[in-house]
């Protein structure tokens, strides 16, 4: 019973932010204090001019420290060098240092960085600190949550480096910046009318993810498509695919679908 009564007292405290956690971005809000969190990133994304498909699966432990101070671990595997296998891994915290809340809306301002290390081959003109690349990003988000609409936008800047066994960075220490900013909006479908912390709850979401290199001034544009489903207030499936609309950057695979995992433990200590 005390553990029913804290999943309702924290679904309740968050009322109609669900549609807040978004597939691709990070949102200014942070999971809940004493709680951690697994998750399992998967992507299946098109290889440009090959019939190959590259999947890279990115399990991740995190931690809410607070409830303005979140920290997490990630790994990162793929089958790039034709062979599944490890690839090197990042650690990322999140501290949200505005909150303007009230009855069904709140507006939320958060710092966030992450530090990656990857052995893998730098194969693109994309900086990507998730799955790709060594080095670190940092920036700031904010998120505005309007009944059963969250509207989201981050801007972040990246600092490439050497990857691993000898993959040196091969554009050079002027193209090793960028700058990525991101605008997402999701809306709660289901259900209607919040009774119990058992329902599911579908929301659909569309993302909006660019890219300028500092150096270059190469870009992309991509849009993110994705319906998400939260069963029991514990668990998630996030399903969509991503789509590049426009751009300059060499990139191996923009294209191709994701599937998010995750499941939560709260007032786990």
């Amino acid at each position: 019973m005390k553990l029913q009564f804290l999943i309702v007292a924290f679904i309740l405290s968050v009322s109609g932010n669900a549609q807040e956690l978004f597939s691709l971005t990070e949102p200014a809000s942070n999971m809940a204090a004493r709680s951690i969190g697994f998750r399992l990133d998967n992507s299946v994304m098109d290889e440009i001019n090959s019939s190959r498909i590259n999947y890279h699966l990115i399990p991740e432990i995190r931690v809410g420290v607070s409830k303005k101070l979140m920290i997490g671990g990630s790994a990162f595997f793929s089958n790039r060098n034709d062979r599944f296998r490890t690839e090197g891994g990042s650690v990322y915290a999140k501290y949200r240092f505005l909150s303007n809340d009230a009855l069904q809306r709140h507006f939320r301002m958060a710092a966030f960085a992450r530090i990656s290390y990857n052995n893998s081959d730098i194969h693109q003109e994309e900086i990507n600190m998730y799955g790709h690349n060594s080095g670190y990003e940092a920036g700031v988000v904010a998120t505005q949550l309007l009944r059963k609409v969250a509207l989201s936008t981050a801007v972040s800047v990246m600092k490439a480096t050497d990857n691993g066994n000898n993959n040196k960075y091969p554009y050079g220490s002027k193209d090793s910046k960028a700058v990525n900013y991101t605008f997402s909006i999701g809306k709660l479908m289901l259900p209607k009318e919040y009774k119990d912390y058992r329902q599911t709850n579908i929301n659909l979401m569309v993302e909006f993810l660019n890219q300028v290199n500092v150096g270059s001034g190469k870009y992309y544009m991509d849009i993110a498509p994705s319906v998400q489903m939260i069963f029991n207030s514990r668990s998630r499936v996030d399903i969509g695919y991503r789509k590049e609309l426009s751009g300059t950057l060499l990139r191996t695979a923009p294209n191709g679908f994701f599937i998010r995992l995750e499941h939560n433990l709260f007032n786990a200590f």
